[in-house]
Parts: C-alpha cells; sequence; structure tokens
C-alpha cells in the first residue's frame, strides 16, 4: 500500500485453552473488518496456554494479506505485557530476561514481533470471561481447536 493509501481498519480478538498444562490446547482468533466477519481456530496435542494464547494472534495477523490498522483484543496480560514492554529489553539483552534467563517461548516471540512489524497495532486487554462478546467467540474458538488437538 502506498503512504496515501488509508490502511484497512481490523479488530481482532484471540484467545487460547489448554487443558492441563502442558496439555492439549487450542487457539482461536475473530477478525472483523467492517461487516464481514472470519473464524480461525486450532490447536495443538502437547503445548501451554501461553503458547497457544500467542499462537492466536500470529495465526490472526498472518492471516492478513495487506498492512492493516489492527485492534487487537486479548485478555492475555502474558502477550500483551510481552509485546508491548518486555520485548525490546529481551532483544536488547540477547534474548535474556532481566534476570539472565533464556526467555520462554523464544520462538513464538519472535514470529510474534515479525507480524507485529507487518501492521499497525493498537493493543487492547479484555477481561476474560466477563461477558466480552468478541472475547466470548474467541473463547469458543480456542476450546474447539482443543477438542480438535485432544
Amino acid at each position: 500500500m502506498s503512504a496515501d493509501t488509508p490502511e484497512k481498519k481490523v479488530l481482532i480478538y484471540t484467545d487460547g485453552a489448554c487443558r492441563g498444562n502442558p496439555g492439549p490446547g487450542g487457539w482461536g482468533a475473530l477478525l472483523i473488518y467492517g461487516d464481514r466477519r472470519r473464524e480461525l481456530t486450532g490447536g495443538e496435542t502437547a503445548t501451554t496456554n501461553n503458547r497457544m494464547e500467542m499462537m492466536a494472534v500470529i495465526e490472526a495477523l498472518d492471516a492478513l494479506k495487506d498492512r492493516c490498522a489492527v485492534t487487537l483484543c486479548t485478555d492475555s496480560t502474558y502477550v500483551m505485557k510481552g509485546l508491548t514492554e518486555w520485548l525490546p529489553g529481551w532483544k536488547r539483552r540477547g534474548w535474556k530476561t532481566a534476570a539472565g534467563a533464556p526467555v520462554k517461548n523464544q520462538d513464538l516471540w519472535q514470529r510474534l514481533d515479525s507480524a507485529c512489524q507487518r501492521h499497525h497495532m493498537d493493543w487492547r486487554w479484555v477481561k476474560g470471561h466477563a461477558g466480552d462478546p468478541g472475547n466470548e467467540a474467541a473463547d469458543a474458538l480456542a476450546n474447539r481447536g482443543l477438542e480438535g488437538a485432544r
């Protein structure tokens, strides 16, 4: 897209689910563009809840063909703080935490970082299981992914 072409505005809700931690897990994403809605879901047989939360965002952003202005709603403080607060320090320290330990899930953090660079991101935290329709839909998709992985 050229600089004078407005970006598409996309609203995305993501969620992850896991039975046991680790255990079978699923992820879900609801993408909303105008009056169009797209549902994405998937899962893994042996994973963690944090990895499923991350995969939901990765898969949602990778599904966008063009650069977009994305409002991403997540109930995961791990994902949101990781991308908005912790990531620059991890990169400066060579993927080490402030305590010097290797960053967990580095493979997915790197994929997330790359996926976010392709879009203009606006992060929103939403309280999970509190009646937000988009979050509830993403939760249902994550649980569908979990059931498919079992």
